[in-house]
């Protein structure tokens, strides 16, 4: 889906916006909104510049990692994943985001899919990316990083998304690609 033209008949138009917050990863506005019928209506948006994410597989396993996450106040499996930086290709921040959580290099690193996280508050958009013909070396963790590296068996994959081991969106829609394409 694009914006085309012909969903003009859907669009809102920002009026004003005031900034309620600016931080290290998000800004957040309260925006006053034009709706398409030409009423008005109030918007709260949480503006983020985006992330990656990587299925990184290897032998037959699918790398993560396991980390305390604040605001679920959980430990949580994901797949390797980070904040794209400003004047940061997404495709420089998947290979810079493998080393650093799992210390893998790739030759072989394809992105997959584009996918928001929360459309209806929040502008973070998810480059989905696949690495294969990976070498491992060592980590380069951030000094506010700290997580354990966990490889599941593919072939366990089903059984652990049926049984709800994974509660992370973009790690049940990488799950998911590797069931439908492996």
């Amino acid at each position: 889906m694009t914006n085309d033209e012909s969903f003009d008949h859907l669009r809102e138009k920002v009026t004003s916006s005031t900034e309620i917050f600016n931080g290290k990863i998000i800004k957040v506005t309260h925006d006053d909104v034009l709706l398409p019928n030409g009423s008005t209506s109030k918007r709260e948006v949480v503006h983020h510049n985006g992330a990656v994410a990587i299925i990184a597989i290897h032998e037959e396993h699918l790398y993560f990692v396991r980390q305390y996450r604040t605001p679920t106040e959980e430990v949580i499996l994901e797949i390797p994943a980070g904040k794209v930086e400003k004047h940061e290709a997404p495709d420089d921040t998947a290979k810079k985001e493998l080393k650093e959580e799992i210390g893998a290099v790739s030759t072989d690193i394809r992105k997959l899919y584009e996918f928001y996280t929360a459309p209806g508050f929040a502008s973070e958009l998810i480059h989905l990316y696949i690495a294969e013909d990976i070498k491992f070396e060592d980590q380069a963790l951030e000094n506010d990083e700290f997580l354990d590296i966990v490889k599941i068996p593919v072939n366990s994959l089903k059984e652990k998304l049926e049984s709800g081991y994974f509660r992370d969106a973009k790690t049940i829609i990488a799950v998911q690609y590797i069931l439908l394409n492996l």
